[in-house]
C-alpha cells in the first residue's frame, strides 16, 4: 500500500508524500487522546498523514515470496527490489516446482529484461503511475466518504465507511472511490492502516458506459502488517471487479496476492537482483 522506487511495478495500494513534521507530531499526539475525544474522520486522517510521512521517509528495499492467484495463473514468484526496480523469478505453477525447461524458459524472460533499458524504463513509469494514484486515493480518503468508528479491540480501531453525497468526485478514479463502501481498520499504537476493504455499491459508468462499467458488488481488499518494527508492508490483497474500464490498467481484474517471508534486499542494481534470485530454488 505504500509507495517506493522498489516496489513492484503492478499493484501495491498507498502511495507518497505529504504533511511538514511539525504537523504530523501534533497529528501523532492527538492520535493518543481517547476515543471519544475524537471523531472517526480525524482518526483517519490522521493514520492518512501517518502513512504518507511514512511513505516519504521509508525507502527501504525488500526480497520476499510474492503468491499470485487469478483465473488463468497461480503462479509463486520470488521478488527482489533495487532502486532500479523490480526483477521476480517464478518458483512454482499451480503449486508444483517448474521443470528445467520451464526454469529455463523464466531466466530467458529475465535477461530479456536485462538486457532492454526501454522495457525497464517503462516498468518504472507504471510503477510510478501507481503510486500517483495510490496516492490521490489515499488522500481522499477523508473526503469522500462519511465515517463512523465501529469499535476498538486490542489496539485495533474498526471504522465504517459509506459515500459522503456532498463529495464531488473529479477524476475517474475519485468516481470508483466515491462509489464505494466498507471498512478500515487502524493500529491504535502505530497509528498505521492495518486494513481496507470496500465494495462498489452501484455501478460505475463512463461517458454512458461507453468508456467502461464496473459492476455493482466489486470489491477489494488489502491487509498490512508491521514486518520488522517502524516498517509496514502489504502482505495480501484481494480485487474482484467486474466489469471493464478503457482508463485504467488494473482496474476490472481478478487477481489475489499474498506476499511472505520479508528480508531486506542488499541489491541496487538489476544485476545484483539477478544474482540473488540465481540462488533461490
Amino acid at each position: 500500500m505504500m509507495k517506493s522506487p522498489n516496489r513492484s511495478p503492478r499493484r501495491s495500494v498507498t502511495s507518497v508524500v505529504l504533511s511538514l513534521l511539525p504537523r504530523y507530531c501534533f497529528l501523532a499526539v492527538a492520535f493518543t487522546l481517547p476515543l471519544h475525544a475524537q471523531d472517526a474522520k480525524s482518526i483517519v486522517s490522521a493514520a492518512v498523514q501517518r502513512e504518507l510521512q511514512a511513505d516519504r521517509e521509508d525507502h527501504t528495499a525488500y526480497q520476499y515470496r510474492d503468491h499470485d492467484v487469478t483465473p488463468e495463473h497461480d503462479t509463486l514468484f520470488y521478488t527482489v527490489e533495487t532502486p532500479q526496480g523490480t526483477l521476480r523469478k517464478k518458483l512454482e505453477d499451480h503449486n508444483r516446482p517448474l521443470s528445467p525447461p520451464e526454469r529455463d524458459a523464466d531466466q530467458q524472460r529475465i535477461n530479456a529484461l536485462l538486457a532492454d533499458s526501454a522495457a525497464q524504463a517503462r516498468a518504472r513509469k507504471d510503477a510510478s503511475h501507481d503510486d500517483n494514484q495510490a496516492e490521490t486515493m489515499l488522500r481522499l480518503l477523508p473526503q469522500a466518504y462519511l465515517w463512523t468508528v465501529a469499535g476498538e479491540s486490542n489496539g485495533v480501531i474498526t471504522l465504517d465507511f459509506k459515500p459522503d453525497p456532498n463529495f464531488s468526485p473529479s477524476s475517474f478514479e475519485a468516481r470508483v472511490l466515491s462509489a464505494m463502501g466498507g471498512q478500515i481498520t487502524v493500529d491504535r499504537k502505530e497509528n498505521r492502516i492495518r486494513s481496507i476493504k470496500g465494495t462498489l455499491l452501484d455501478d460505475v459508468t463512463f461517458f454512458l458506459g461507453i468508456g467502461g462499467r464496473l459492476h455493482k458488488g466489486g470489491s477489494f481488499e488489502v491487509q498490512r502488517r508491521e514486518i520488522v518494527p517502524g516498517h509496514w508492508q502489504m502482505t495480501e490483497s484481494k480485487v474482484h471487479i467486474g466489469g471493464h474500464a478503457l482508463f485504467f490498467k488494473s482496474i476490472g481484474s481478478q487477481e489475489d496476492e499474498f506476499r511472505s517471508d520479508f528480508k531486506p534486499s542488499s541489491a541496487q542494481t538489476l544485476q545484483q537482483a539477478n544474482e540473488i534470485l540465481n540462488q533461490i530454488r
